[in-house]
């Protein structure tokens, strides 16, 4: 069943919260709800799964937090045991979970603990065995305790899958199973994704039961949102930087997040930005935590204003004032596309999201403006004018390939229904030296 958004949003003075809540966001002034809050909340106060599906920055964490402490509040107090368990993709993102768990909780005797990786293992067991109220995890570093055949999770209420298309882009489907097999199963599950992949709606199947299904903001089916999505062309790497340094220098913004696909290119960007007197730093898998942390806090206060990121380390960032995303290199596929340009235009803020494309990139973003179902505006940088254009015929290669697949499904969907048949060849002698096969069936797989 799918769930319809209120026609009003409602203030979090009038939602059922306890007072402990209330004073929490009153001193956070939180006021009016967002779309996907409106339409959460109340769901999971009335105990029901649910498959959300709401872009990046539409205040999600706080539509699965409040009414998780809200049960807690309400609910007979226990004296140990995780009673919610939030899984997670990235350390960054189970941080800064953690960090809004705990404005959230400032009045209340709610506790929360945190399980990431490159942190003390013996200390995240004694953290385990304790049983803080709220668990915030990643699958990796989660699973490697549960396989001590450690009971923690009998008494868990309730089992949240944040950005659960990434952790199945990831490969932690097979963690995130066998973690779910740890927990209680009379549990209430909740699912939140930015993009409804075969993958998300195969594994929701597997979890939830008899859900509802909440659909906010998707960013597949809003175009007319407040990101401004633009294409630069440019003709190599050593054009792309020169482009890329004057946007940085020349566009208004407080904070710019920089994409590449590689940490290699993160490292070599770090340099040719540096090289411009840019306060620049970046992230990327191999920083250790410590040094993840620093460069988190620096971009956070403004020390620095421009932060390179690979996918994997900027996923689930929720930095304030983040006005320009540019995609140094083109996103992979459409759902890293999504995500990237998501740390923009957050909370109904303004964003502007530039990729730099090249000749080997154009059928790439051709195809993510298929699957988004609108066009990215072209933009010309006037002082840095490229000599590629595009294809000659852009229009005509776009229908070409959408031929294309259409004939590949046609043809497997015959194939697919076609039965097999096994012939033996017999030959007969024909008239002078020519041979003849005749085809004799054997049988059919029908």
């Amino acid at each position: 069943m799918e769930s319809t958004l209120p026609p009003e949003l409602p203030v979090f003075s009038s939602l059922p919260l306890h007072p402990l809540l209330q004073a929490a966001l009153e001193k956070l002034a939180y006021q009016q709800t967002t779309p996907v809050q409106a339409a959460t909340i109340p769901q999971v106060l009335a105990g029901k799964d649910l498959l959300i599906s709401a872009e990046t920055g539409s205040g999600k964490t706080a539509a699965f937090l409040l009414p998780c402490l809200q049960q807690i509040l309400t609910a007979p107090p226990k004296r140990h045991g995780i009673e919610v368990l939030i899984l997670v993709p990235t350390r960054e993102l189970a941080q800064q979970i953690l960090g809004q768990c705990e404005s959230f909780a400032e009045f209340t005797r709610i506790r929360s603990g945190l399980i990431i990786g490159s942190e003390g293992y013996k200390q995240q067991q004694a953290l385990l065995r304790d049983g803080p109220a709220i668990l915030i995890a990643t699958p990796g570093r989660l699973i490697e305790h549960l396989q001590n055949e450690e009971t923690y999770f009998d008494d868990l209420s309730v089992l949240i899958l944040d950005e659960a298309d990434r952790m199945l882009d990831m490969g932690f489907s097979p963690d995130v199973l066998a973690i779910t097999q740890a927990c209680n199963s009379q549990r209430q599950t909740l699912l939140f994704t930015a993009t409804l992949t075969a993958a998300v709606i195969k594994v929701s199947s597997q979890l939830l039961s008899h859900p509802e299904t909440i659909k906010v903001d998707h960013f597949r089916n809003n175009p007319h949102r407040s990101i401004t999505q633009q294409i630069v062309l440019c003709d190599d790497q050593d054009h792309k930087k020169k482009q890329l340094v004057w946007l940085l220098e020349n566009e208004t913004y407080v904070k710019a997040l920089v994409f590449t696909n590689t940490k290699l290119q993160a490292d070599g960007l770090l340099t040719v930005l540096r090289s411009a007197r840019l306060r620049v730093a970046v992230l990327h898998g191999d920083l250790d935590q410590s040094e993840r942390n620093r460069v988190m806090g620096l971009f956070r206060k403004g020390s620095i204003n421009v932060l390179i990121a690979t996918d994997l380390a900027a996923r689930g960032l929720d930095i304030d004032q983040i006005q320009l995303v540019i995609n140094f290199e083109m996103a992979r596929n459409a759902n890293s596309y999504v995500h990237r340009v998501g740390r923009t235009g957050r909370a109904g803020e303004q964003g502007l999201a530039i990729s730099l494309i090249n000749s080997n990139e154009w059928n790439l973003m051709c195809g993510i403006e298929r699957y988004l179902n609108q066009h990215l505006e072209r933009r010309v940088i006037k002082e840095l004018v490229g000599s590629y254009k595009g294809p000659k015929k852009p229009k005509a290669s776009e229908k070409a390939a959408k031929k294309e697949t259409a004939l590949k499904k046609e043809i497997a969907a015959k194939k697919a229904a076609k039965p097999k048949v096994k012939v033996r060849l017999r030959y007969k002698k024909n008239v002078g030296k020519r041979r003849v096969p005749t085809v004799k069936k054997l049988e059919t797989d029908e």
